[in-house]
């Protein structure tokens, strides 16, 4: 028996067909560092100050949700997940939750970072959690059995009883995790996870400059240290140090890029090593942030250049990546 469409059946499907082309359409063909990153729904991504990881074959990106039109009373952290981090999918958003401290009004969760342990098998989100004051100054950590959420609220804490704003999260060559804090005004901290993730075990480092935004990659035998000023919203020219060890001694802190350049107006956010069959990249990831428009916010992933203590973010342009491989090309 046939089934004939209707008028309206006709022009829904119609517009679905259409809508889904105008998606893969939009969809890019390679990274353009500071322009609008559209996800497979052709909706900017919206991931601001976050974090990647990789599990299994999958990558998944969580950030903070800056969408317009979002309930006040909420924070939301959003995830995205891909195979090849360029083309992201919206998992939808793994941890929405209302003020759980009684903070007050304008109460922060910033900079989520998710860690997955194997042992207890369960992501755990970190991430900057205080009242409008900021003079809280801890993490929270919230838990999930899945990559994509929901992820449940568990505590909050200073970390080694010390003030903890920006976060960055670091995980080794040997799997080891940690946690990277800005502990003013003494310079950021580098501190180890406890073996199921819920606290910090040991210090391995306090670097001594007033910095924030710090992200740290293991490269052919040394550690790469970067941070950004404390200069709030406005761009500034992010540095470096190097270490034999994370327990250091750091070396001097120099410019990742000409520093009238301010880092091509972003702020560090963590630094994404990816290692083929071939070759080995490591991506700068830093946000551009527009304040008054903060769901324009964009991002500035390049491929720098490192190797025997120097790091250098080129100027930003379009490039490609194989994840298989580990080799990426400027376009």
């Amino acid at each position: 028996m046939y089934k004939y469409l209707t008028i309206n059946s006709l022009i829904q499907t119609t517009c679905y067909l259409l809508s889904s082309a105008l998606a893969i359409a939009q969809q890019p063909s390679s990274f353009n560092p500071g322009q609008l990153w559209p996800d497979a729904d052709g909706n900017h991504i919206q991931a601001h100050g976050g974090g990647v990881i990789k599990f299994k074959k999958t990558y998944y990106w969580y950030g903070e949700q800056r969408s317009q039109g979002l309930d006040s009373n909420l924070r939301y952290v959003s995830c995205y997940s891909s195979k090849d981090l360029l083309h992201w999918k919206f998992r939808g958003n793994a941890l929405q939750i209302t003020d759980p401290e009684h903070l007050g009004p304008r109460w922060v969760l910033e900079r989520p970072k998710v860690y997955y342990n194997e042992k207890t098998r369960k992501y755990v989100m970190y991430f900057h959690l205080d009242n409008n004051t900021y003079k809280l100054a801890k993490v929270g950590i919230a838990v999930s059995d899945r990559p994509a959420g929901p992820f449940v609220f568990v505590k909050s804490f200073r970390p080694l009883d010390h003030e903890s704003r920006d976060i960055g999260q670091f995980i080794d060559d040997d799997g080891t995790a940690y946690l990277v804090f800005e502990d003013r005004p003494f310079g950021f901290r580098i501190a180890r996870l406890s073996e199921d993730y819920m606290s910090l075990e040991k210090e391995m480092s306090l670097i001594k400059e007033h910095m924030e935004g710090g992200a740290i990659v293991h490269y052919k035998g040394l550690y790469y240290a970067i941070g950004s000023a404390l200069t709030g919203w406005q761009a500034n020219p992010n540095k470096y140090a190097v270490a034999t060890s994370l327990e250091g001694p750091w070396s001097d802190f120099k410019d990742v890029a000409p520093p009238e350049k301010n880092t091509y107006g972003a702020q560090s956010t963590m630094m994404l090593k990816v290692t083929g069959k071939r070759s080995t990249t490591v991506i700068f990831m830093g946000d551009i942030w527009k304040p008054k428009t903060q769901w324009e916010s964009t991002y500035l992933w390049m491929p720098v250049q490192i190797g025997e203590g120097q790091l250098r973010v080129p100027e930003p342009q379009p490039w490609t990546l194989d994840v298989k491989s580990g080799g990426y090309r400027i376009d």
